[in-house]
């Protein structure tokens, strides 16, 4: 007997979709650059906005949207491995896949915000560091990027094995929340709580913006003078 049990919460698929569609921009304007660089740089903060979200609902949200909850520990992933492990969530695999990617996403924003391209780009944070070090963390942003896209095809390729070699679709359950499973026992609460998005929404809106604002120059700058040299780091 198979039951339809609710896994994925709404506010996860949400930040899901909206993180594909933002990376996706980020690569065109990236690579298209010119008069699309400002644009590159917002939806930039975008991700930054949702990274921020997750790292909040990975400890608010509903059961497996909290990382507490995800299987990345040895034992799981030699269960895993020999076919023995059982959930609903991610797998252990799909889990660390998960923690590499939003790991990748933040390095790449972090960076980001201190980058420039020696031509109409500087990050919003660019002034907090000299030209030497904003060159060294371009470059690092660059590098990730190529490490990123290729955790994003390895992703594909995994969604692609599963539908069409082990006859599961694993895109489904993150538009629905649903998965079709042989269960009897309870199961979590997948209630995603309405107040607690809302805190986590405006939390991540307020950082942001206090990023791209001029806070940290007003308050950091007087300080810069303080801050190692570039080769010193």
């Amino acid at each position: 007997m198979t039951v339809r049990i609710k896994v994925w919460d709404l506010p996860l698929r949400v930040f899901h979709w909206i993180l594909v569609a933002a990376v996706v921009s980020a690569f065109v304007t990236g690579q298209l650059g010119g008069s699309l660089s400002d644009w590159h740089g917002r939806i930039g903060l975008l991700i930054l906005g949702l990274l921020i979200f997750r790292l909040i609902w990975g400890v608010a949200g509903s059961h497996y949207a909290r990382f507490a909850n995800l299987p990345v520990t040895p034992a799981e992933l030699v269960a895993h491995a020999k076919g023995q492990w059982q959930g609903y969530g991610h797998n252990p695999l799909g889990s660390i896949s998960v923690m590499v990617l939003l790991g990748l996403l933040f390095v790449q924003v972090g960076t980001g915000l201190f980058a420039n391209d020696d031509i109409a780009f500087q990050g919003p944070l660019f002034n907090l560091v000299d030209k030497d070090l904003s060159d060294k963390l371009s470059g690092l942003h660059a590098l990730v990027f190529n490490f990123l896209v290729g955790m994003v095809a390895l992703h594909l390729v995994a969604i692609g094995f599963y539908f069409f070699i082990k006859k599961t679709n694993l895109v489904k359950p993150m538009l629905t929340g649903e998965k079709e499973v042989k269960k009897s026992e309870e199961l979590p609460s997948t209630r995603s709580g309405g107040i607690r998005f809302f805190i986590a929404v405006v939390i991540s809106g307020v950082l942001v913006w206090v990023i791209q604002s001029d806070f940290f120059l007003e308050h950091l700058q007087p300080y810069q003078k303080n801050l190692p040299a570039v080769q010193d780091w």
